[in-house]
């Protein structure tokens, strides 16, 4: 994952980690520049190569790096090295401070039970897309709302974030992905207020939305997924990053 003010500019899983780097590397090259990269796995000396060849970079986070792979950044100065043990996630509440006091809630950690998805279109997403609607859901959590991320396979292609209203997250998201985003699928992190984000997405060509549902235009979201033939599943749990 590439990480720039606090937002996934690119997210990818692979069966290998140089080839996840690259991946997500490449979603967004313009936004990673002074980025900072974040591996679950630990950094490989052929995976280092990649990264060291790579532009400008803050930090690299991971569990561990292998001997040597130090000193293939030894030239680049202002790159930090951070090794954290434990990547996984802390059971506690949030803080965040507010005019005159503090408040507290708790962290976005309910995991997505597939079974609890709901086809809410005429056409049901095939196996792939559904994997794929299920990873962009992940990165979605991660994204500031308004929170819109493009997927294809396990690696994002476009990433929409922190807009005020979603319709130009899912335009930023198309930007972001150029002629990517034609086949892709659509992660919303909270429900569609109106058909227009829909209309946009018809237009980036894609055909798989994931997104909350509970708006009261649910049925008028659903008719125009189902006019532009996009699948639309519903998971009824919103993230709303902020």
């Amino acid at each position: 994952m590439i990480v720039k003010h606090n937002n996934p500019c690119g997210v990818a899983e692979g069966d290998t980690l140089d080839k996840a780097f690259l991946s997500a590397y490449k979603c967004d090259l313009l936004s990673a520049f002074g980025g900072i990269v974040a591996l679950n796995r630990r950094v490989d000396f052929k995976t280092a190569k990649v990264i060291a060849r790579c532009g400008f970079l803050e930090c690299i986070i991971a569990p561990g790096f292998d001997k040597g792979v130090q000193d293939l950044f030894k030239d680049k100065k202002n790159l930090r090295l951070l090794e954290l043990d434990d990547i996984a996630p802390i059971k506690e509440p949030e803080l965040k401070r507010v005019s005159g006091g503090l408040l507290l809630q708790d962290k976005d950690l309910e995991a997505l039970d597939i079974n609890n998805l709901k086809v809410a279109t005429k056409k049901k997403p095939s196996k792939k897309e559904l994997e794929s609607l299920i990873f962009g859901w992940k990165v979605a959590k991660h994204v500031k709302s308004n929170a819109i991320v493009l997927t294809r396979g396990t690696k994002t292609v476009g990433v929409g974030a922190g807009q005020m209203s979603r319709v130009d997250s899912v335009k930023i998201a198309k930007i972001k992905s150029g002629k990517l985003s034609k086949n892709s699928c659509l992660a919303s992190d909270a429900f569609f207020p109106k058909a227009d984000a829909v209309i946009e997405a018809a237009k980036a060509g894609i055909k798989a939305i994931i997104q909350p549902g509970g708006s009261i235009s649910d049925a008028k979201i659903i008719k125009a997924c189902d006019k532009y033939k996009i699948a639309m599943v519903f998971t009824g749990i919103r993230h709303f990053r902020h």
